[in-house]
């Protein structure tokens, strides 16, 4: 996983770190994952490709936006959660990456993120979609209902993107290699530094605080989030779906 230029990295004072880079000057931009230790930004503007973590996600974009203002915010956690079903956007993405379809996890209902446990949720969930909750989605409650709370109260375009949707579409088809898997890793860097974003082997402390995967699920957010800015990205569905949150309910690439 080379390619990378030592002399382009340069630290910043603590919590992120920036890497002058390969990346097209766009104005800037965010794509944001869920890590161990909160959340992982990678940020692309003015050249730069710029790592930057958070425990919490208002925490994450006030941070960044000391270095500027961001323009468009792409993160990997839905936005817009049903009442009751499915959501499109979630069965449209399952759709578009093939084999890698159970990465994509059917948003839970309100009321079942709401419930004290998982045994509760289940069977909320159950009642109002048809199905259970998966120990990944209900693990996911408190970074999802705090993005629930974050998107309505900043003036920010903030879009919910998938990383197996973004990377399929960087790369023509879904991709068949995990990104758990060293070939999986290597391709999806690759594919980053064929688009300009050329991520370097320092992170600084977001390297510490975020696996392999989380970073490269942060920066193919970002991509997707310099196509929004552009005008280049597609919504899945297109219109959004709105539930009684009045929250757009899609997923770009």
């Amino acid at each position: 996983m080379g390619g990378l230029d030592p002399d382009s990295v340069a630290c910043l004072p603590a919590g992120h770190y920036v890497a002058v880079a390969s990346e097209r000057p766009t104005g800037r931009v965010l794509g944001v994952d869920a890590c161990k230790a909160g959340w992982i930004g990678i940020a692309l503007g003015s050249g730069q490709v710029t790592a930057y973590t958070a425990v919490r996600i208002d925490e994450l974009v006030a941070t960044v936006s000391i270095d500027g203002p961001v323009a468009v915010v792409a993160i990997d956690i839905p936005i817009g959660l049903p009442d009751a079903g499915s959501r499109q956007a979630d069965d449209l993405a399952r759709a578009a990456v093939g084999a890698r379809w159970p990465s994509v996890f059917k948003t839970p209902v309100r009321e079942a993120l709401l419930a004290p446990d998982q045994v509760a949720a289940i069977a909320i969930n159950r009642r109002l979609a048809g199905a259970g909750v998966t120990a990944q989605a209900f693990a996911l409650r408190t970074k999802l209902l705090q993005v629930d709370a974050w998107v309505r109260d900043v003036d920010l375009r903030i879009v919910e993107v998938h990383p197996e949707v973004s990377f399929a579409a960087l790369a023509g088809a879904p991709l068949p290699e995990p990104k758990t898997t060293w070939a999986g890793a290597t391709h999806r860097r690759r594919l980053l530094a064929e688009a300009g974003i050329r991520l370097p082997d320092d992170l600084g402390p977001a390297g510490s605080g975020a696996a392999v995967d989380d970073v490269l699920d942060a920066a193919i957010a970002a991509w997707t989030a310099r196509r929004v800015a552009h005008g280049q990205a597609q919504a899945m569905p297109d219109p959004p779906e709105f539930f009684s949150d009045n929250l757009p309910a899609a997923i770009w690439a």
